[in-house]
Parts: structure tokens; sequence; C-alpha cells
């Protein structure tokens, strides 16, 4: 069996925790609308006035006059997700997907009903923050049901159960499945997934090709993903976003960027490594997927640097005004911080700061 837990509104609630003042009033963690900031993570009290993640604040305000609007505390948010994960791994094997968002394998049915209530219990009163949690036999599965009661919901589906379960959901609730390829079931008269796991094969494969088994599969709950726990360093470290509708927006895909290389830095510091290849992989509407990537001479593992090679491989290779379905940043070919292990992390790293100011000289293009 398998819990996915999901932190609901995390940035929110971690600014909650030293602002109880701003609880209940609609409120968004992101950027500023003159500076064509985005949102981060909205309040519930905000998101009923159809404020949502990605959105330009600008818009948000528009929406909700007299909207608090507060920028992400990264150091504090880091921390909160730290203490989030060492409850979460006291449980069973983990598999970190984000800053608030894991899976934890928790064995056969029996006893893990428990399990999940356990978690669901104690994640709040050991972090002071609220989550969902989601438990089935599959990722996929579990996926779903956190999200099936949000906030503060505890779902269960028991073994046999998962075709039932996600029968009368919208087909937009399956992986894989984003608005364009729902727009392509709809025209086939498919808007469940009970309706896609019933679909006839031939005509679905006439549609999506090789995918159609795959989509039928997931639509009845089948999923053999396995928890995947961290088993010594990374090869790589990455982090992806994909935007509930497309986005074409530069402002917002470059608001992403930045938030995804502060986590990609944080994870890298944590380990202690330092990257010498930085990633931008890009996905569009249509699902056509590519990465591009730069190389440095000199490794790193600050957010601003980061964030600066990711935003430079995303200007060069992103056709303006493309929709984009999916932006993610990765940081490879990464090696041991020993200068950090030697007591001179602080003059090795201004160094490297230094030279890395340089990067039409140290990078090399892949």
């Amino acid at each position: 069996m398998v819990l996915h837990v999901d932190m609901d509104a995390f940035y929110v609630n971690v600014h909650l925790l030293d602002h109880a003042e701003d609880a209940g009033v609609p409120l968004v963690v992101g950027g500023r609308p003159d500076e064509r900031g985005v949102v981060t993570s909205a309040s519930y009290e905000a998101r009923r006035h159809g404020v949502r993640s990605a959105m330009p604040t600008a818009q948000a305000v528009r929406l909700v006059p007299g909207l608090k609007i507060v920028p992400p505390d990264w150091p504090r948010i880091r921390h909160c997700s730290q203490n989030v994960m060492a409850v979460l791994e006291q449980f069973g094997p983990l598999e970190k997907m984000s800053v608030d968002e894991a899976y934890v394998e928790v064995g056969t049915w029996e006893g893990a009903e428990a399990v999940a209530r356990a978690v669901f219990d104690r994640v709040p009163s050991e972090t002071g923050l609220p989550c969902s949690v989601g438990l089935a036999t599959s990722k996929l599965v579990a996926k779903v049901a956190s999200d099936f009661n949000k906030p503060r919901g505890l779902t269960i589906v028991p073994p046999g159960d998962e075709a039932a379960f996600l029968a009368p959901l919208p087909a937009r609730v399956i992986w894989g499945i984003g608005p364009r390829t729902a727009e392509r079931l709809a025209a086939l008269d498919i808007h469940t997934c009970g309706e896609l796991a019933a679909a006839d094969l031939a005509r679905l494969r006439g549609a999506f090709g090789r995918e159609a088994e795959k989509m039928i599969r997931r639509a009845r709950g089948i999923d053999e993903r396995a928890v995947e726990p961290d088993h010594g360093p990374p090869k790589s470290i990455s982090q992806e976003w994909t935007f509930t509708r497309d986005v074409a927006d530069a402002g917002v895909l470059r608001e992403r960027l930045r938030e995804m290389s502060a986590e990609v830095a944080a994870e890298l510091q944590k380990h202690n490594l330092l990257a010498h290849t930085v990633r931008v992989k890009f996905r569009a509407s249509d699902f056509t997927t590519f990465t591009r990537q730069r190389s440095l001479a000199i490794g790193i593992d600050d957010a601003a640097t980061l964030n600066r090679l990711a935003a430079a491989i995303w200007a060069e290779h992103w056709p303006a005004g493309k929709p984009m379905r999916l932006l993610g940043v990765a940081a490879a070919g990464l090696v041991a911080g020993e200068g950090r292990q030697l007591g001179l992390g602080l003059k090795k790293n201004r160094r490297r700061q230094a030279q890395n100011s340089e990067l039409g000289v140290l990078c090399v293009f892949a």
C-alpha cells in the first residue's frame, strides 16, 4: 500500500505559522503585481474567488481587491519541509516529490489504514501544518485520493476498489492527461475515468497511438510504479512544474524558473553537492518535450547563479508566446562540495560566485 501526503496550501500555511493574524483572510504567497509577479500559493479564502497558483498577481488583485500578498520565505519553507519529511520517514520508505508532497510505502493492507490515520494526525500536530492524505495500492490512485477531499482530507481506497473510486472522476485526474488531451478525449465523448476505462482500444489508438493502452490502464487504477526512496548521493537534482493550464506568459514562466532554481539549489546545499551542468526541460501543449543544458567549468550550488543560467537557457530556446504545459530545472554533473567539508566553504563559495559571474567564459553549450 502507498500513502500520498500533500500539504495543504503549504507556502501559505508556513507563512501563517509566524503570522497568525493573517488566518482567514484572502492571501497569496508570490511576487509583487507591479513587478510582473505570479501567485506561488493561494489561501483557500483566495481560491474561492478564483485565485490560483501560476496566476499573475496583478490578475489576482483584480479578482480580490485588498488581497494580501507576501513574498515566499524560502529558508522557512525549506525548514518546514524538512520537518514534514522527518515525520513521514518514520512510517516507511519515503519518496519525496517536492517540498510539500511525498509518497510513503506502508506495506500490506493489514494495518495500513491505521498508519494513514496516524500520519494524518501526526504531521499537523508535530509541524503545525495541515495535510491531506490518500491511501491506495498504487501511487496513481493514492495521489488522486489525497486531492479528493482537500483541505485536511483523508481518503482511503481499499484494494479492489481502485476502478470504482476513479470511475466518476474527470479523466483529467489521471497522470499524463492534461487540458489538451482532455479536450481530445471529450471529442470522443470520453469525459470520466470510467468512460476512459471502458473505451474501445482500437478507437482510442486511432487518436492516441501507443499511449491508448496506458491511458486505459491508468483509468482503471493500474500503476506498477514503486515508491523509490533515496539511496546514496543523487546523480541529479530536479524540479518540474506542470501548469493546470498551458502558460504563454513570459513573466509567469520566469517566476516558476526562479522558484524551481531556489529549490534545486537548496537540495544541492543540503547534500553538500556542486553542479557542473544545468538543464531546463520544456513541454509544449501538444506534449512535445525537449531539454537543453549548459555545462560549467566550476561547480555551483547557489540559487542566483542557477537561476541566471536556467533563465538564459529558457530565453534562448523558448519560442516566444508558445504555450507551455511543463517546465523543469535540473542540476547534474554533481560532485561533492569538498570546500565546505574543509571549513573553507565561505571563501570558496565567494570565489565560485565571482568566477561564475563570467558565465559567457565558463559555460559550455551542450
